[in-house]
């Protein structure tokens, strides 16, 4: 009996010597930490023995590393080289002698979260050109109706209902329709080097995102703290805050309020510079009901594989790509593409895997909510998952930028001690920070760990760097 119960004495002697000495315990003991809660959880990636915890359970805002779960549970019941389509057409009757059309050019959209993202460029390269071209091929020379973008393959709740107003209005908080463009990102540009005046806006990208601003920011200081607030389906706003003074070209990335409104606006301008005449103005399946005629396409765009947007969604923590995937997922299981029936799904899946999901509380897919809460078991054991039961691991790992030199842990985890050592996922808001990913330590042993801090009242590169030795302690010494 006592050779039994050894081993176990001793694992618990280490790990609550570790929790009283070392970084761990300067970490919650500093004066910065006395309002903060921090769950935090290590464990060997094969047995899941535990190698270190402290408030493992404890449910805390995840931010960004909530992206840990969507990103895996869309690789998983979708597949990695699941992709989406987005079809260009015209409904009615074309006139062979005319060219006229007696019908809609029709754009239907098929959830593609990256059409004519600058992430994929090469990909997207002239799309809008190609689609131009296809309909003055088919033999259209004048349309009695109007450019309308079908965008009904998801709900008409873009944006997540537990989302902060102040972030709805900016690129990160783009929502995610059913014809999604340009990351549904548009671009303001302001001369802010005259002090006697207000930022001048100089110009708008695309010009179609001409919208009614209010612009009430002020130059001052060398960061931006400018906030675009703007509701979806709106073409009236206002900019509020501060941009850096001092600049000739500074530049507010916005989110685009009606993507699928845009996109119909751009091929309507297209087709006139091409000298087709259209009787009636751009609009959307939303706000114009499109007639039951028949539908002929006459070109259709495949996205990227699943497996390489999500790629950029872990590298770039990109919150529209995450978005999508959920919507994608009730879509695609619940033959609904909305964010609530795709956290169903999600939910679901975690419990047919005998995950943890007790205290797992889901209100969008990106982590944007400040509502959202996940304790760093949870997330450990979602990690454990991927490594030791999915196919599709390679694809999920490969994800999660390299420490120190790409996406969103470019500045962090600079010592060479994490080459080859760390992939994680990060996450940050006000006053929010965790990691979440793989550790290899020195002696070969293979980790997953999730440290989550709510409420610390310090600056975060401090916090970041105590968690670097906290991480660098365990590669070294485990």
């Amino acid at each position: 009996m006592r050779r039994k119960l050894l081993p176990v004495i001793l694992f618990f002697l280490a790990a609550s010597a570790y929790s009283q000495e070392g970084p761990f315990a300067r970490f919650v003991a500093d004066s910065t930490m006395d309002h903060a809660v921090v769950s935090f959880c290590v464990k060997d990636a094969e047995s899941g023995k535990t190698v270190f915890e402290s408030k493992p359970g404890t449910s805390l805002i995840p931010g960004s590393v909530l992206k840990i779960i969507t990103s895996a549970v869309a690789l998983e019941m979708l597949g990695p080289d699941h992709t989406f389509k987005t079809i260009i057409g015209y409904s009615g009757e074309i006139d062979p002698g005319s060219g006229r059309l007696d019908g809609n050019v029709i754009i239907k959209g098929g959830g593609d979260p990256v059409l004519g993202s600058e992430n994929f460029s090469e990909h997207y390269k002239g799309f809008a050109d190609r689609w131009v071209a296809e309909i003055i091929k088919s033999g259209i020379r004048k349309i009695e109706g109007q450019v309308i973008t079908d965008d009904s393959y998801f709900d008409y709740r873009p944006v997540p209902s537990k989302w902060l107003w102040e972030d709805a209005g900016n690129y990160y908080g783009a929502g995610a329709y059913g014809l999604s463009v340009f990351d549904n990102t548009y671009l303001i540009r302001f001369n802010t080097k005259d002090s006697s005046r207000g930022p001048l806006i100089t110009a708008v990208y695309p010009e179609e995102c001409r919208y009614e601003l209010a612009n009430r920011l002020a130059a001052s200081g060398k960061q931006d703290k400018g906030f675009v607030f703007a509701a979806p389906y709106t073409e009236t706003g206002s900019l509020e805050g501060t941009i850096p003074e001092g600049s000739e070209d500074f530049i507010l990335k916005a989110a685009v309020p009606d993507p699928p409104l845009l996109i119909a606006r751009i091929i309507d301008s297209k087709l006139s510079d091409s000298g087709i005449r259209i009787s009636g103005k751009p609009s959307t399946a939303r706000a114009t009901q499109i007639p039951p005629a028949g539908f002929t396409a006459v070109n259709e765009i495949t996205s990227p594989p699943l497996k390489d947007i999500i790629r950029v969604l872990n590298h770039e923590s990109v919150n529209l790509y995450a978005e999508h995937l959920v919507k994608e997922l009730g879509r695609t299981f619940h033959d609904k593409g909305s964010t609530q029936e795709g956290l169903s799904v999600i939910m679901s899946f975690l419990k047919e895997k005998g995950i943890l999901s007790g205290g797992l509380f889901m209100e969008d897919g990106s982590g944007l909510s400040p509502l959202n809460a996940v304790a760093s078991e949870q997330i450990v054991e979602i990690l454990r998952y991927m490594r030791k039961e999915s196919p599709n691991f390679d694809y999920y790992i490969s994800s999660f930028p390299d420490p120190g030199r790409e996406g969103t842990m470019r500045n962090y985890f600079r010592d060479p001690l994490f080459t080859n050592t760390l992939k994680a996922k990060s996450g940050s808001m006000t006053r929010v920070r965790g990691y979440a990913g793989y550790l290899t330590t020195l002696s070969g042993r293979n980790l997953v760990f999730c440290i989550l801090v709510n409420n610390y009242s310090g600056s975060p590169g401090t916090l970041v760097r105590n968690i670097e030795e906290i991480l660098k302690d365990i590669i070294t010494n485990r």
